[in-house]
């Protein structure tokens, strides 16, 4: 585990005790992660896209006063449309928030129908407070945009469909 992922883990925990949650579970490769927390109130384990949403939510909200309830219900898995496989998908090199703009308010870097070319910005993934710039790995026509702007996005995640030139 380098550094990096370290400081995520860190800062993952913090955000678990801060949100009162119970118990919490994570796994990838060889590393496993299981949490209880003592005192805390009862509560149901959240999977890693429960705690994506529930951090992104709270990342631009101001701090309250009472402790952050959380729900126990499951989160869907946001799944593609289906994709012919002629299409290049544009996945997420980290895990973060989608934004399709640089800004609020501004046009979206990239829309549906639009040409794009290798290296191009299509949008932002923002990870620990850095605007990390996704460019396109393809040339062609942007067939599909599947992340929704302010949700979170997992590692390989799909985010654009291009239909190659």
């Amino acid at each position: 585990m380098d550094s990096n992922e370290l400081s995520e883990l860190r800062a993952l925990v913090e955000f678990l005790k801060a949100s009162d949650v119970a118990e919490f579970a994570w796994s990838k490769g060889e590393v496993t992660l299981e949490l209880k927390f003592q005192g805390a109130a009862p509560a149901a384990g959240l999977d890693m896209a429960q705690v994506a949403q529930l951090m992104a939510s709270q990342a631009h909200a101001p701090v309250a006063a009472a402790p952050i309830a959380v729900a126990a219900a499951p989160v869907a898995e946001s799944a593609p449309a289906a994709v012919e496989e002629k299409h290049h998908i544009v996945k997420s090199p980290i895990v973060g928030t989608f934004y399709e703009s640089p800004s609020p308010g501004s046009p979206a870097f990239v829309k549906v129908g639009d040409m794009v070319e290798v290296g191009q910005v299509l949008c932002i993934v923002e990870a620990m407070k850095l605007m990390n710039e996704i460019e396109s790995d393809a040339a062609g026509e942007v067939v599909e945009r599947i992340a929704a702007t302010g949700q979170p996005v997992e590692y390989g995640q799909a985010l654009f469909s291009i239909k190659p030139r």
